[in-house]
């Protein structure tokens, strides 16, 4: 087995530790540290203290310290400032950085002030990482190269904490290089979505396949979130690659026979992504009845580029009054059943795929809470349907959690029931 590769990700901002703004960079730098063979060790928030940062920096004990923050121009922003200190070196200008700067403010017509200027004096010991969407650059230093008597790490990395800045740098450069310093172990991942039942049901009913895997080398992690669960098998390629890929794919393909109507699909598709496909490939269109959910599912099928060509459109009818006028349900259905009913959603899903003249159409109506419900109907009783050429499917589920979880999970469950009938009409 390799030698483990191993990182420290040290996020520094006072808006992170006060929840002013949620730390992503951190987890999306893990995920593709990961991905590349170096396993994140440790993740550490600080705020915007110069000692903080110092003790942070020297008390990093991997081969790797991964820095974002505290980058920008104004005086909160301090970290080149400390890195300085911590490698026993000074700010120098460059000359070409400088004149990327310039150029950036004059193509967004702006004229650079002089704290923007700064932003091209950079340590000198230090070597830098091009930023091709902003103006703050990186910062690579190699402790070998450096006077840091405190530090443990190998490398440190510094990068802005802007999202897509620094998303930019790690896949472009950062990446690249610690692959090329380190020769991390190659590690082969596949990450399987499924959906319809929860993490522990889930575990329970594939514990002997789970069992299995161990004696093939490869590692199983749960990642639940609202409506789904990740299941992502790893595996160490200690001399080819191939025959770890070998390994996985046999073990999917064994997952494929257990739970075949709980998968949905691979890696970072999205079910509304799977449901457009088939849309697509069938050449059929479709249309949306939403109430408890009010348009989220419009909004999911639309943040898939190119939906317009089977997504013709939708009615929000949150209100009894819009269900009866523009769907025509009648008034003695929702006397008589409820607006949360089997009768009412099946109608729905009918009236709006007669309406927009659609070969399929999904309704959703339900109590999201966290008032509404009552003990025949309590918070989470969601009915749906999905109306076709070939019928009329629905279903009642009961979701647990939040509003949002609750609009989340029905969202997932409607969109899957649409999948489930296209894949049996193919």
């Amino acid at each position: 087995m390799p030698r483990e590769i191993t990182a420290t990700i040290i996020s520094i901002g006072d808006e992170l530790l006060i929840g002013q703004t949620i730390n992503t960079n951190a987890g999306w730098i893990g995920m593709q540290l990961g991905l590349v063979g170096v396993r994140a060790k440790r993740v550490v928030t600080i705020g915007d203290e110069r000692q903080e940062i110092m003790d942070s920096l020297g008390e990093a004990d991997t081969d790797i310290v991964s820095i974002t923050g505290g980058l920008g121009p104004t005086k909160d922003d301090i970290t080149k400032h400390t890195l300085c200190e911590f490698f026993g070196t000074t700010l120098e200008k460059h000359p070409e950085i400088e004149e990327n700067i310039l150029a950036f403010f004059t193509s967004i017509g702006r004229e650079p002030l002089e704290v923007n200027r700064a932003q091209a004096d950079l340590p000198a010991s230090c070597t830098v990482i091009p930023n091709t969407r902003g103006t703050a650059s990186g910062m690579w230093f190699d402790t070998a190269k450096q006077k840091a008597p405190t530090a443990k790490a190998k490398v440190y990395v510094s990068m802005p904490g802007v999202p897509g800045e620094m998303k930019r740098m790690m896949l472009d450069t950062v990446l690249p290089e610690i692959q090329r310093s380190f020769l991390p172990p190659h590690i082969v991942h596949r990450t399987i979505l499924t959906t319809g039942m929860g993490e522990s049901h889930l575990a329970q009913r594939i514990e002997g396949w789970e069992d299995s895997l161990s004696a093939e080398r490869i590692k199983l992690a749960y990642l639940p979130s609202p409506g789904t669960v990740k299941l992502r098998l790893s595996a160490y390629a200690e001399t080819d690659p191939e025959a770890a890929i070998h390994r996985i794919n046999s073990k999917v393909e064994e997952l494929h026979g257990l739970i075949p109507e709980l998968i949905f699909g691979e890696g970072e598709q999205r079910m509304q992504q799977v449901v457009g496909d088939l849309l697509k490939a069938n050449g059929q269109t479709l249309a949306l009845a939403e109430s408890c959910t009010g348009g989220y599912v419009s909004h999911l099928i639309t943040s898939v580029p190119g939906s317009s060509a089977y997504y013709t459109g939708g009615v929000v009818s949150y209100a009894n009054a819009v269900k009866m006028e523009e769907l025509g349900i009648p008034s003695d259905m929702l006397e008589l059943n409820g607006a949360v009913s089997q009768p009412v959603a099946e109608k729905m899903a009918t009236g709006v795929r007669t309406a927009l003249r659609t070969d399929w159409s999904i309704s959703i109506t339900g109590i999201a809470g966290p008032d509404g419900g009552t003990l025949e109907k309590p918070v989470g009783t969601v009915w749906m349907a999905v109306a076709g050429p070939d019928g009329v499917w629905s279903k009642c589920e009961h979701f647990i959690g939040s509003r949002g979880a609750v609009i989340q999970r029905s969202a997932l469950a409607s969109l899957d029931m649409l999948r489930k009938r296209l894949l049996h009409q193919a």
